[in-house]
């Protein structure tokens, strides 16, 4: 299984902000120092915003925090909102198998796609970045008051 870059990006975007937090970040900084696109990082904040994850502060110094505390955002409400789709293989999308009556596969991936979302059901944005060292884009950053 394989989570799209937008999911990957939109994690890391909210390790960021709780490692800064209460200070908000501007997405162009965040995509310099991170060289990443700029674009597809804004396009992945936006989600973040509009899933509630985080709130955007416009005008002069604007960027974006955390909606609510890291201890309240766990991982996998957050690969659920923001990953497109968890069909891992093509038959997820259709009844029974093409190739054998009987297959098991469907099921087997099923269970397995299950226990991987339960993994990161047991994991907070504030356990992910507890006691790391992530580099923050700080000569951007602006103070929230």
């Amino acid at each position: 299984m394989r989570l799209t870059v937008q999911t990957d990006y939109a994690l890391r975007i909210l390790m960021v902000l709780a490692a800064s937090h209460p200070e908000h970040l501007s997405v162009s900084a965040m995509a310099e120092r991170f060289d990443v696109s700029g674009n597809h990082l804004m396009k992945t904040a936006q989600s973040l915003i509009r899933h509630g994850f985080a709130v955007a502060v416009r005008g002069r110094g604007g960027g974006i925090g955390l909606a609510r505390p890291a201890t309240d955002i766990v991982i996998s409400e957050v690969v659920r909102a923001v990953e497109p789709d968890f069909a891992i293989v093509e038959c997820f999308h259709k009844p029974g198998c093409c190739f054998l009556p009987q297959c098991r596969l469907k099921s087997l991936l099923a269970e397995a796609r299950s226990s991987f979302l339960d993994t990161l059901a047991g994991e907070t944005l504030a356990g992910l970045v507890e006691g790391t060292n992530v580099p923050l884009p700080r000569d951007k950053a602006v103070r929230h008051g």
